[in-house]
């Protein structure tokens, strides 16, 4: 059983192209609408982070971004449906000025390329509250939901309130909230009245909507049988798994702001994305209608209960089999960060370490223990000190260790990684990781498995760090010292660990480690592969 739905192929297949694919319901999304007979475009800022995907080859991808016009008039061209799955949570103070430029813009590009309907995917509306008085999260999406219905194109926006599906970061936060916490002081908002919906049902929705006649230009509010209170929602996680009831209590003290902090510690969910999920619960949001089934029947045994679609999502974790995450849709860097594979390095200085072994194993069996690095199998070396590391990040606002990975053996471009990114992997050979945590600069982890001119497997391993400033160099300088524990540690216990799972594991003391530019500013990394990470 899984947590996607599945769908019988219709006739003909409309063209639909779909925004967002890289993010949690839009890579979901894409497989669903296959599956259903249609023909998918996906739009994307990095079509790189799609390669990996299974239905890769099935889809179109084309590079654009929905805050610049220009990209989207040939995306939309021949497009039947549109689906609109970005927002600029996260980004920023001014997200919600982002958010109205680029449904404009999008609405616009649309109805000139003759585009017969959108489908956005929003935020389920308090009823009877102004919207000075909603979250800014929610405001903006009723604005982005009121652009489209007023664009001149036929439009369906689907408003659900909390998404309950492996991955998603309304799952992620309750989840982490009940198990890490037996007894907990809670903000007020646990209280709240919410009507969760399962991800299953929200992308049976989402594609369902396509075939909506044309006349239908409206929003629907699409929820799951249940209504639970955030209290609720933990203490039925905690049945769920088999874990004793929680000791809650809630206090008028903690305030969203506040509570994002305590969210974001405890969570692998970041201050800046668990402020406003936290402030958009201060509102009851319970569905006023479900008038979308006269569109979108629901078969036998749907909408999902709360308790079905919490044991699919935990079936999927227990798994390792997590399809999309929340933080699949996170771009490291901009597009104007430099990178570690261009052939000229116009940033100044750049700190290396470099690491190197000869490992008495096969590249295949070295490859799957660099493809299996993070998450429960840790970083190969002095943990407490990735941990100390882990817990400084959270502590000043950033993502922390605690995201660990989304599929236990397989990585692909984009998968986020503790707080690394996988920005580039050639299977079998490289895996290059772009870190998030809170830096002064940028800074890349990479792994090579390879033969070397005599054969042998060699495992090849470089950090490298850009620094921004004068805190930059001496952020360097002052972690330097640990790199030998910490980057030879790893080199040496990654090569030990392949040995021992092809059988081939020789005495430690017949090979000493070859650290080579350890430390060295360079104007530009010299020629060959690329580069790794800061501590």
């Amino acid at each position: 059983m899984t947590d996607t739905p599945g769908h019988e192929a219709a006739a003909p297949g409309l063209n639909c192209l779909v925004t967002g694919a890289t993010g949690y319901i839009g890579g979901r999304l894409v497989p669903e609408l296959l599956k259903a007979g249609h023909r998918v475009r996906c739009l994307a800022r990095a079509p790189e982070k799609l390669r990996d995907h299974p239905w890769a080859g099935e889809a179109e991808t084309v590079r654009g971004d929905v805050t610049d016009p220009a990209s989207l008039a040939p995306a939309l061209q021949g497009i039947d449906v549109a689906y609109y799955l970005v927002h600029a949570l996260g980004t920023g103070r001014d997200f919600e000025a982002t958010d109205r430029r680029a449904a404009r813009n999008f609405a616009e590009q649309a109805r000139a390329a003759g585009v017969r309907r959108i489908v956005y995917l929003g935020g389920l509306i308090p009823t009877g509250v102004p919207d000075q008085e909603l979250s800014p999260h929610l405001r903006s999406r009723a604005e982005v939901g009121r652009i489209f219905l007023e664009s001149g194109v036929p439009t369906a926006v689907l408003r659900a309130a909390v998404i309950i599906g492996s991955g998603s970061a309304s799952f992620e936060m309750l989840r982490y909230l009940t198990e890490r916490l037996p007894v907990m002081v809670t903000p007020s908002w646990v209280r709240t009245r919410i009507q969760p919906i399962a991800v299953r049902d929200v992308l049976r929705y989402l594609v369902g909507s396509a075939r909506m006649p044309e006349e239908v230009n409206r929003a629907f509010d699409i929820g799951g049988p249940d209504v639970l209170t955030y209290l609720d929602m933990m203490q039925r996680y905690a049945a769920v798994d088999g874990l004793p009831q929680r000791l809650i209590f809630p206090v008028p003290v903690l305030t969203p702001r506040l509570s994002s902090h305590w969210v974001g510690l405890v969570t692998p969910v970041p201050r800046s994305i668990a402020r406003p999920l936290a402030e958009s619960l201060k509102h009851e949001v319970v569905c006023d209608e479900h008038d979308i089934a006269t569109w979108v029947p629901d078969p036998p045994g749907t909408p999902i209960s709360f308790d079905t679609a919490l044991s699919l999502a935990l079936q999927k974790v227990r798994d390792a089999q997590v399809v999309t995450r929340w933080s699949s849709a996170s771009v490291p860097g901009t597009p104007s960060d430099p990178l570690p594979t261009d052939p000229d390095w116009a940033g100044g200085s750049l700190y290396t370490d470099v690491r190197e072994r000869v490992v008495e194993a096969p590249v295949p069996a070295l490859w799957r223990v660099v493809e299996g690095i993070g998450g429960e199998n840790g970083w190969y070396s002095f943990p407490l000190a990735w941990a100390v590391r882990g817990w400084f990040d959270r502590l000043v606002g950033g993502v922390g260790l605690r995201r660990g990975r989304r599929d236990a053996t397989r990585l692909r471009i984009g998968d986020s990684l503790d707080f690394w990114r996988v920005e580039e992997i050639e299977r079998g050979h490289l895996l290059r990781l772009r870190a998030e945590m809170r830096l002064p600069g940028l800074a890349w982890l990479e792994m090579y498995a390879e033969t070397d001119e005599e054969g042998r497997t060699r495992y090849r391993q470089r950090a490298l760090f850009h620094p921004r400033g004068l805190a930059g160099h001496a952020y360097w300088w002052s972690v330097s010292p640990f790199h030998a524990v910490v980057f030879g540690g790893m080199a040496r216990n990654i090569a030990r660990t392949a040995e021992t799972k092809a059988g081939t594991a020789a005495d430690p003391a017949e090979r000493a480690e070859e650290p080579r530019a350890a430390g060295r500013p360079a104007a530009r990394p010299s020629g060959n592969p690329t580069p790794g990470a800061a501590s």
